[in-house]
């Protein structure tokens, strides 16, 4: 090879060398390679950070309880599963609340449901099984409604009194002087009422009880998930199961969950309240009861004496998990879904099917709940 031809490689070489050190920005500045070999610490850092926060593609959760609000959830798992956390995987079996607090409590789901808090006993209860503290926290607010078979009656006027009479069978006709006084306007029929209530042990039954026994003098038959039912009346397991008892007998009249009224196109009754005013269960009525609860940090209470122009007859879905015992994977996820249920895409879907979200100030708290869940490594 020539000297010449050996002189032009040199500098192309020369060249290709500077062309590469200044596209790694001056690689052989041993300063700026110090730098570079900071740049990976910092990264990893942000993506432990990320990895605290997101749930583990593969995570999988079992729950179960109230049928009160399986509509709101199975929209949640939906979206949250097709949109937000595709590698998700979550089941919520809908068996009522008392069944999610039993198999909470028998650890055998992640996370219960009920629209039933869990009293300070219970909690001592589940510590000692547990061996740390369970973590209760509100998600979703709804209207327990009276929700009737004929169209001919929505809109009816009741108050705690006469749905007292009605499920006590004091009440068995439509047309009975009680009822009529409250509705002077309508000409009722001599037609029978038949009472639809839970079979199953329901947080349901207990809003509406623990209502009727604060609010009604007349109320006999106590306050809890399960009560004892005159004779007369029907049961039904779920909110599924009163709807279609409603549906299939001619002068049924049973309590649900408004989204099941919404739903089914049930025709309902407005309510007296506290103020004496008579309102339907919708939405608006519905988050204004909530917003006039009052609401410890323990999250134990109930939405009572309500006036204005909110619901008398409203609930809250109650969501329990552990402070401990959850694979990494597990609480991961039992964080993330649930933070996301309570945020703002969560509370859309919410108000959709008629569900009042959490206000600002109890979403803070109840986030800061969730983020209880496994601390205790």
């Amino acid at each position: 090879m020539t000297a010449p031809i050996r002189a032009m490689l040199s500098m192309l070489v020369l060249a290709l060398i500077a062309t590469a050190c200044a596209a790694n920005g001056d690689a052989g500045d041993p300063t700026a390679a110090q730098e570079d070999d900071q740049q990976p610490a910092a990264a990893e850092t942000d993506v432990d950070d990320d990895a605290d926060r997101a749930p583990a593609a593969a995570a999988s959760l079992d729950g179960a309880g109230a049928t009160f609000p399986t509509p709101l959830f199975q929209d949640w798992i939906f979206e949250y599963e097709a949109e937000v956390n595709p590698e998700a995987s979550i089941n919520y079996q809908s068996i009522g609340s008392g069944g999610g607090i039993e198999q909470f409590l028998s650890q055998t789901v992640d996370f219960g449901s009920s629209e039933r808090y869990l009293d300070d006993e219970t909690l001592t209860e589940a510590q000692a099984a547990r061996g740390c503290s369970a973590i209760q926290f509100p998600v979703v607010f709804g209207a327990v409604t009276i929700a009737f078979h004929d169209q001919e009656f929505d809109d009816l006027i009741l108050d705690a009194e006469t749905i007292a009479a009605i499920f006590q069978r004091e009440i068995t006709t439509f047309d009975d002087p009680a009822i009529a006084a409250l509705n002077p306007d309508r000409d009722l029929p001599d037609a029978d009422i038949i009472p639809v209530h839970r079979s199953d042990g329901s947080g349901t039954t207990s809003v509406f009880t623990v209502y009727l026994d604060h609010t009604a003098d007349n109320w006999e038959l106590g306050e809890g998930t399960e009560v004892q039912w005159p004779s007369g009346t029907l049961g039904g397991q779920g909110n599924e199961g009163v709807t279609a008892q409603i549906q299939q007998n001619p002068g049924g009249l049973g309590y649900v969950n408004q989204a099941y009224a919404l739903e089914n196109q049930l025709p309902t009754a407005r309510v007296v309240n506290d103020d004496g005013n008579a309102i339907k269960a919708e939405l608006e009525n519905t988050t204004e009861a909530a917003e006039e609860a009052e609401i410890p940090g323990s999250f134990q209470f109930d939405i009572l004496d309500i006036g204005g122009e909110g619901f008398p007859i409203a609930g809250t879905n109650w969501i329990f998990a552990w402070e401990c015992g959850y694979d990494d994977d597990t609480a991961a996820l039992l964080r993330d879904f649930w933070s996301w249920a309570v945020s703002e895409e969560g509370d859309s879907l919410a108000l959709d099917l008629g569900y009042a979200p959490l206000g600002s100030a109890l979403k803070d708290d109840v986030l800061a709940a969730v983020e209880r869940i496994n601390i205790q490594q």
